[in-house]
């Protein structure tokens, strides 16, 4: 396996580049292309999913890594997390190119990071490849709870989509709250989800139990047909028509992007609280929705419920715990609901700073992990070689 950390004068050139620690770029098995990106250690190692899915060009591949690792460094912090951000992808068709020995190869490039960047699945990967990659390398989270049987890890481990929904599903109890002052609840409003896969179906089934009506798209006629077995009475629209029907909560459960100039001109809603990452597609669009008197809960804050539950997993696992939580699972539950809190709070501080919801929670996070670095430079100097850096980047380089 050949890898290059990219140099920052390279990286210069994109958009989403942010001074981000690392960028490598790996050769994998059968030419396939994957970078890692590590944007921020502050606050400990840095830990976001694997993605594999197809690009354009490798242009395209290295802006998504940077723009999605720099979103885990903000998600963690406000998750109340010890851990930097990062991401990989895999530049492939995941139905098609995916094999056990190219995931194979992908834990190996994890493992070059040597524990600085902390890997789990994502979109294009599943619990199956996290259990390829652990062959390679330990950083690596979200494995199957049987994999964790005997080793006193509790009941931790597995798929995070349920506690994803579970977390997104609190934040929007807190946004009704916030917008409707209690003369409303969910079993007055609408719910319009876009996407009904792993995370949108079990968050539409929360809703839906506290009374919800539920209007449903999704581009794979497979989700569809699921949602309209478990949840009986929704109504279903096509992928185009989900952003302008009427309702009072817009929940984006699919890819990033899904908030431009031509879908936010559509919506018809009071609030937009769903799981899907990025959603923003600039970051103009955050006052756009101040401007439609829209209440527009960040999406980092409200979905990651996923990334405390590997993150706890990964406590365990390793042994790694600076803020002492209680690493099982009743305690890992609780922390996902504390996401109720968070956005109150975030919701409440943009209407006292008179800023978007998106530009106050980015204020909040760089807080967080500004202060990281304060706490991260007096250990340094106080232990220069205790082991407690999380790797290193030699430059530019070529290994075999």
């Amino acid at each position: 396996m050949n890898y290059t950390d990219l140099g920052a004068e390279y990286l210069n050139e994109f958009e989403s580049f942010d001074d981000h620690e690392t960028v490598r770029r790996f050769e994998l098995e059968d030419g396939i292309i994957a970078f890692i990106a590590v944007h921020n250690t502050n606050l400990g190692p840095a830990l976001g999913g694997c993605r594999m899915k197809r690009y354009t060009n490798e242009a395209e591949a290295i802006n998504d890594v940077l723009r999605l690792s720099r979103g885990m460094t903000y998600k963690n912090a406000l998750a109340g997390l010890p851990l930097g951000g990062g991401k990989a992808v895999i530049v492939g068709d995941y139905r098609t190119q995916k094999t056990a020995e190219l995931m194979q190869a992908m834990g190996a490039a994890v493992e070059s990071f040597e524990g600085a960047y902390v890997t789990a699945e994502d979109s294009g990967t599943s619990e199956e490849d996290m259990v390829e990659m652990s062959t390679q390398t330990d950083h690596v989270t979200g494995l199957p709870p049987e994999m964790l049987e005997g080793s006193d890890y509790g009941n931790l481990g597995g798929n995070p989509s349920p506690l994803t929904a579970l977390g997104c599903y609190h934040g929007v109890l807190s946004a009704v709250q916030h917008r409707y002052q209690g003369e409303k609840t969910l079993k007055d409003l609408t719910v319009s989800v876009q996407g009904v896969g792993a995370v949108g179906l079990e968050l539409a089934k929360l809703l839906k139990q506290d009374g919800a009506k539920i209007i449903a798209a999704d581009i794979a006629q497979d989700h569809l047909d699921k949602a309209k077995s478990e949840l009986g009475d929704v109504e279903i629209v096509s992928p185009d028509d989900i952003f302008g029907v009427e309702a009072d909560i817009f929940a984006p459960c699919a890819m990033g992007g899904a908030l431009n100039d031509e879908t936010i001109a559509q919506l018809k809603v009071d609030i937009i609280a769903g799981a899907a990452n990025n959603q923003l597609l600039k970051s103009h669009h955050d006052k756009m929705l101040v401007e439609k008197n829209i209440l527009y809960v960040p999406d980092y804050v409200i979905n990651s419920g996923g990334v405390i539950c590997v993150g706890y997993e990964y406590f365990r696992k390793s042994g790694y715990n600076p803020q002492d939580f209680n690493i099982e699972r009743g305690a890992m539950v609780a922390h996902v609901e504390q996401i109720s809190q968070t956005v109150t709070d975030i919701l409440v501080q943009a209407q006292d700073r008179s800023l978007p919801t998106g530009e106050t929670a980015d204020q909040l996070a760089e807080e967080k992990f500004l202060q990281g670095a304060a706490l991260k430079s007096v250990d340094d100097e106080s232990n220069p070689e205790d082991g407690s850096n999380f790797g290193s980047n030699d430059g530019t380089r070529l290994v075999q």
